[in-house]
């Protein structure tokens, strides 16, 4: 073991050992190396002579660039678009979107927990979380109503073992008491668990009430309280998209320094809350259970995530860290982004309104959903991939089939207008394969 890496466990060891036991065998070995980055950022602060450092060109006292693309980026500064970005994220984007969060998430407040770090979008925030938590043999306990990608992440990857367990309750809600028996199981038989937890939900389109939430945390705590170290991540991809009664904060702020075996973990980016989805700009930040400071721990963690993103992507883009830093310091940014947000929830109350219809009740029923981009039909009558299939071929409309029973919606692009007829399509080509 590398050194560093040992000098990063021995302080989890002494400060917050149960963190320590739930890195996987990848993540105890991570550490940022001491090398190229670490002298570069030396000399930056004190080489006022030459810097003869780190790979890039540079010319009249800045970055070398071509004109030719510059000129379609001229209102930035070329400092800020054509060097590398620091490993961890540019600082002002990192404090920005602390803030942020802070302001967004009312339980946030007083907490102690990382600086986010930057991360390629979430999904990327995804695999460092499997790289740093998930070995082989480990179990992620997810809804059956889960984003198909957790499989290729945490199982094909990272050789972790999905559980699933029963998304609603019969009567519409969150079936919280599924999620506390799969929980259980696993800490029965592993004596740790990684927990994802994705609101508003893809693909269902559901974010839990304000009880069901506390219930959910308090599912975690109790397990934690027997003896089992959680690593409870929320996967905020859709966050501040919440149309009807549900909680409207992440449940990081609940489970942050909430117990010393709970370590949370935060996901979120600005690819959907900022509708700028090919910025593939994200973030990840922790938070351990201690109510204490325990500042070396925290840094301990950042320092292992800028270990992996060292080791397989060195750093992440620096024009769209820059485009994002500037959309959230621009006072027209909150307005803008609520009207899109009504915009949305319009086609979320349209499709609800279209469904409820009556007109529909042969073919299918619909999964609850109050938020985010999805809804989920549950076909009555044929297969949800031979609908997929004849919904493109006859009639040129695409859906996506999750099982034999559930077809997703992605109301997040249909126009108010179209939705009626979206679903009169539906529901011919359903008749026609019945």
């Amino acid at each position: 073991m590398n050194p560093l890496a040992k000098e990063l466990n021995d302080l989890l060891a002494q400060q917050s050992p149960h963190v320590l036991e739930m890195l996987s065998d990848l993540g105890k070995n991570l550490f940022f190396p001491k090398g190229i980055l670490t002298q570069s950022a030396e000399a930056k602060d004190k080489a006022h002579k030459f810097n003869a450092t780190i790979g890039i060109a540079t010319e009249n006292g800045g970055p070398m660039y071509l004109q030719c693309i510059q000129d379609k980026l001229s209102a930035f500064d070329p400092k800020d678009i054509f060097p590398y970005a620091p490993p961890a994220g540019r600082p002002e984007l990192r404090a920005l979107w602390r803030e942020k969060m802070l302001q967004e998430n009312p339980s946030m407040q007083g907490k102690k927990f990382s600086n986010p770090v930057v991360t390629n979008a979430l999904t990327h925030g995804l695999s460092i979380v499997g790289d740093l938590f998930v070995g082989v043999g480990d179990h992620v306990v997810l809804p059956e109503m889960l984003w198909g990608n957790y499989n290729l992440t945490f199982g094909t990857c990272n050789g972790g073992v999905i559980k699933k367990h029963n998304t609603f309750t019969a009567d519409g809600g969150y079936d919280v008491a599924a999620f506390k028996t799969a929980l259980k199981a696993t800490a029965a038989e592993k004596g740790k668990a990684v927990v994802l937890l994705n609101f508003p939900n893809n693909p269902s389109g559901y974010t839990p009430t304000v009880a069901e939430g506390e219930a959910l945390v308090a599912a975690i705590l109790e397990v934690a309280q027997a003896g089992c170290n959680i690593v409870a991540v929320t996967d905020d991809a859709y966050f501040g998209l919440f149309y009807e009664e549900s909680m409207t904060e992440s449940l990081f702020g609940k489970l942050a320094n909430l117990h010393p075996r709970i370590l949370a973990v935060k996901l979120d980016g600005a690819t959907k809350e900022e509708f700028v989805w090919g910025f593939r700009t994200g973030f990840i930040t922790f938070a351990d259970g201690h109510q204490e400071a325990k500042a070396d721990v925290l840094t301990a963690l950042e320092k292992k995530t800028m270990g992996i993103i060292r080791a397989k992507i060195s750093n992440c883009p620096h024009p769209s860290q820059t485009f994002v830093i500037d959309a959230l310091r621009n006072p027209a940014f909150p307005a803008q982004r609520a009207e899109k947000v009504q915009v949305m929830k319009g086609r979320a109350l349209k499709t609800k309104q279209v469904l409820d219809s009556g007109k529909y009740t042969e073919a299918w029923d619909y999964y609850p959903f109050n938020s985010g981009y999805f809804m989920c039909l549950k076909l009555k009558t044929v297969d949800a991939e031979k609908l997929r299939i004849h919904l493109l071929d006859k009639y040129g409309v695409g859906t996506i089939s999750i099982n034999k029973t559930d077809l997703r919606i992605a109301f997040s692009c249909l126009a108010e207008k179209d939705i009626q007829e979206l679903f009169d399509i539906i529901y011919q080509a359903v008749k026609d394969l019945a």
